[in-house]
Order: C-alpha cells, then sequence, then structure tokens
C-alpha cells in the first residue's frame, strides 16, 4: 500500500510531492520533491503508483466546491474548531480564480480510479482520495498549542519554525502509529532535506515537508479510519462527497463521522 501526499499549487506554484510506503507494518519514504506544471505532477504520481496498485492520495487543496460564494461546510468547522490554533482554512467557492485548477486536478485523480473517501474502513485496499489540510494535522500529531508559522514572517522567522517542523517530524513520527521511518538504515542520516536560511528554499522545504505531512495524514486515516480522525465537513459522507470535508488526525480515542455545528 502507498500513500501519496500532494500539496497542490492553487494557482501556478509549485506543488510539494510526497510518496510513502507501508511494509513490514511501517512506513518508509520513497520520495519527496516538488513539480511546478499539473501535467508535471500527474506525471510523477503515474510513475510512483502504477494503474494496478492501491493507494491512498492525500491533497492539500478544495477538490471537491459545490458553493458558488461564501464558504463551505468543511472551511467553517475548520474556523470554528482550529482557529483557536490559528488554523482556520482559506475560503473556497466556486468563485474564487483557484477553484477550477483545483476540481480539475481532483478529476483528474477520479479518472485515475481514485475515488473520495470521507468514509473507509481501516486498512482495507483500494485507490482512495482526501482533501487534508497540514496545520491542525501538525498541531494534533505533535501536541502543541498553536500552529507553526514558517509560511510568513521574516527569514529568520521562518528559518526557525520550520528547523521545529523538521524536528519534529524526525523525532515525534517514528514514535507514532503508523510509524514512519526517515533515518537512512545504513547510516543513520536524516532523509529529509537541510533547513537553509534563504526565502526561495524555504519554500522548497516548506512546500516537501507539508506534503510529508500530507502523505503521513493519508496513511493515518488508512490505518485508523474514525477511531483517530475527525471528518470535517456535513454530516453524512455522501454529502461530504459532494461539498467536500477535510480529514484531520486524532490521538486521542473515537469521534463522530462528520463533525458539524
Amino acid at each position: 500500500m502507498k500513500f501519496v501526499g500532494i500539496d497542490l499549487g492553487w494557482q501556478s506554484q509549485p506543488s510539494g510531492l510526497c510518496s510513502l510506503l507501508w511494509q513490514d507494518g511501517e512506513l518508509r519514504l520513497l520520495e519527496l520533491t516538488r513539480r511546478s506544471l499539473i501535467s508535471e505532477v500527474l506525471a510523477w504520481l503515474d510513475d510512483q503508483v502504477s494503474a494496478v496498485e492501491s493507494a491512498v492520495i492525500a491533497v492539500d487543496a478544495p477538490t471537491l466546491i459545490a458553493n458558488p460564494t461564501g464558504m463551505r461546510q468543511a472551511d467553517r468547522l475548520a474556523h470554528q474548531y482550529f482557529g483557536r490554533y490559528h488554523a482556520g482554512c482559506y475560503p473556497a467557492n466556486l468563485s474564487r480564480p483557484f477553484a477550477q485548477r483545483t476540481i480539475e486536478f481532483g478529476r483528474s485523480l477520479e479518472a485515475r480510479g481514485f475515488v473520495h473517501a470521507p468514509s473507509i474502513q481501516p486498512r482495507q485496499v483500494g485507490r482512495y482520495q482526501i482533501e487534508v489540510f497540514p496545520h491542525p494535522a501538525i498541531v494534533h500529531l505533535f501536541n502543541l498549542d498553536r500552529i507553526l508559522k514558517y509560511k510568513k514572517g521574516r527569514v529568520a522567522e521562518r528559518y526557525a519554525e520550520l528547523v521545529r517542523y523538521r524536528h519534529y517530524i524526525l523525532t515525534l513520527m517514528p514514535t507514532l502509529k503508523p510509524r514512519l521511518v526517515l533515518m537512512d538504515p545504513l547510516t543513520s542520516v536524516p532523509l529529509l532535506p537541510e533547513v537553509l536560511q534563504s526565502g526561495p528554499a524555504l519554500k522548497n522545504l516548506e512546500d516537501q515537508l507539508d506534503s510529508l505531512m500530507c502523505a503521513y495524514v493519508a496513511a493515518h486515516w488508512w490505518y485508523w479510519g474514525l477511531e483517530r480522525n475527525l471528518v470535517v465537513g456535513a454530516e453524512s459522507p455522501a454529502v461530504c462527497a459532494i461539498e467536500g470535508y477535510i480529514i484531520v488526525p486524532q490521538q486521542v480515542s473515537k469521534f463522530e463521522t462528520c463533525v458539524s455545528s
């Protein structure tokens, strides 16, 4: 089973890409990279996951949008439940300039057999896609009081937050379940890029680490299902699959099928 994370460039930005393999009871990093064009992202995906392989693809972008204006229910609830962590998500509607790009990307995944999975049977093979949001995932998985603010601010501030982000991934993800191995077995060298103190380098690493987080959330959803994940959206999976939803991992007990107000 493979797990793919795509930190999709919503308009014209590059996309961060990560693929993980479930093997011998743990997750292993296959590739961590970026691509500029949607066509390049899809070509990379086709190389990572063959037409007959099972995988869960987690996309940080609204690939399901039904509302002409305003906010999706998933976006509204994300603000309600995660705003305290500064983790409210960007509102999506059909009038936004990115809408056609992100919707078409989801359809491209559907054409490859990846069906939306706002509900799932844990550890069942298949080809699925989900929408995810790294900020609340980071807060919940790493037990933080607020998000890591590596996206905005001065270079020095972003650098410090990315150093923390990378450190948490390397030290905490191997302790979670499913376990993610991020050290070279022969050299014990971390398999993540170093943090370099320049604007373009920080953006490059930010995209890659976010894609890794997306891929891990895909694995966490597949491994635990509703036992340790939230589905933020409408009240039923059927409506979620039309209007949009966001999968957010938790490291505690059981939750409702879809979070709703």
